[in-house]
């Protein structure tokens, strides 16, 4: 699906007023931004008496136990990726509060993922195969097995009422769930959009990682997180504006040759941006490792230089976070802006490749206020 803020005269182009993160660098918007300007690695250790695991470090948010995080009111059967989305968005709404653009009847949430909880989709067949009879398995379990399980929790604990959205698209969930929240703004459909993505670290996830992860990526480090934007038709009540959704477009590719569809995406998402190439300040690209982002870097260098990659913050410091990387790499342009590492007025862009065959490209403008 394709979004462009600039497609007609009369569409207002889609803005970020406010956006949160619970990420390796902590919980809050504040550590992320930290941690990612300083380029702090968040590898640590995992304990054989939590994890079971075919690697030995992943990069873990600190301290996430849900029931200290959020309370033990509903949080029995939670599970981590419910947990982080729910955290995300929790301090996404205290950051905004008052501020915010209609009320919870027109606030939508659109969540990015790649399948939910692979834990909670597995341990679910296996009580079902493993016990004595198929049925016999724990009913409060199943909502985790449900794709669209942290989205609803999500607007049930946040009393969200609009519409309500879950998108599987991988590594790219994040920039797809940024088109659809602005067609859900552009339609009518919602005064406000929530949108993100997640990703959990789990036992499961770190295995089918493993098996299929390809040669060329070997050693790479698992991540995990979530991050939520506040996305509305206008600047928010107060004049405050982050920055500007030029266009989101993306294709798919066959095979492994990502570099011509990926120079196709860029084209273009700069002709629906109405930008040129040298107007871009800074580029995040989704740093995947092994041969599909080695050409992605290869084909990012040639159209924009070296050095408009290099202005944006590596995320490589807190791993492979799948899902939420794209949300991830736009928090990173976010960063430093916040932090006046940006000029303000910059145009950014954001690239994202993932290797089961789908490339995405967002430009923003940096308003930094």
């Amino acid at each position: 699906m394709t979004y462009s803020a600039s497609a007609s005269a009369t569409l207002n182009r889609p803005v970020i007023t406010a956006w949160s993160a619970v990420s390796p660098h902590g919980i809050g918007k504040s550590e992320f931004v930290t941690g990612t300007l300083a380029g702090t690695s968040t590898s640590a250790p995992l304990t054989a008496e939590e994890w079971a695991t075919p690697d030995g470090r992943a990069c873990l948010v600190p301290g996430f136990a849900l029931r200290e995080v959020l309370g033990k009111k509903g949080t029995r059967s939670m599970d981590r990726v419910t947990g982080l989305a729910v955290t995300a968005v929790r301090d996404l709404l205290r950051d905004c509060e008052g501020r915010r653009r209609g009320g919870d009847e027109e606030t939508a949430l659109v969540l990015g993922t790649t399948t939910g909880s692979a834990q909670s989709m597995m341990d679910f067949t296996r009580a079902s195969l493993v016990g004595d009879r198929p049925y016999y398995v724990d009913p409060s379990l199943m909502p985790n097995a449900v794709m669209n399980c942290a989205a609803g929790q999500c607007a049930i604990w946040h009393r969200l009422k609009g519409p309500n959205t879950t998108i599987a698209g991988g590594r790219v969930a994040g920039l797809s769930a940024l088109s659809y929240a602005g067609g859900l703004l552009g339609s009518g459909r919602a005064e406000t959009v929530l949108c993100g993505a997640v990703e959990e670290f789990s036992n499961a996830r770190a295995w089918l990682d493993h098996h299929r992860r390809r040669e060329d990526a070997a050693g790479a480090l698992l991540g995990e997180g979530c991050a939520v934007f506040l996305l509305e038709s206008t600047a928010g009540q107060d004049g405050r504006a982050l920055a500007e959704v030029l266009a989101v477009e993306s294709r798919v590719y066959f095979g492994t040759e990502v570099s011509p569809v990926l120079d196709a995406c860029l084209d273009g998402v700069l002709a629906r941006a109405e930008v040129n190439a040298e107007d871009v300040w800074a580029v995040s690209a989704s740093e995947l490792a092994g041969t599909a982002g080695d050409q992605e870097r290869a084909v990012l260098t040639a159209r924009f230089g070296a050095g408009a990659l290099d202005r944006a913050p590596s995320l490589t410091p807190i791993g492979d976070t799948s899902g939420a990387s794209a949300a991830f790499q736009i928090g990173s342009l976010l960063s430093l802006a916040e932090q006046g590492g940006a000029p303000t007025g910059s145009v950014v862009l954001v690239s994202s490749v993932d290797d089961d065959g789908i490339v995405a490209c967002a430009v923003l403008r940096l308003l930094g206020h």
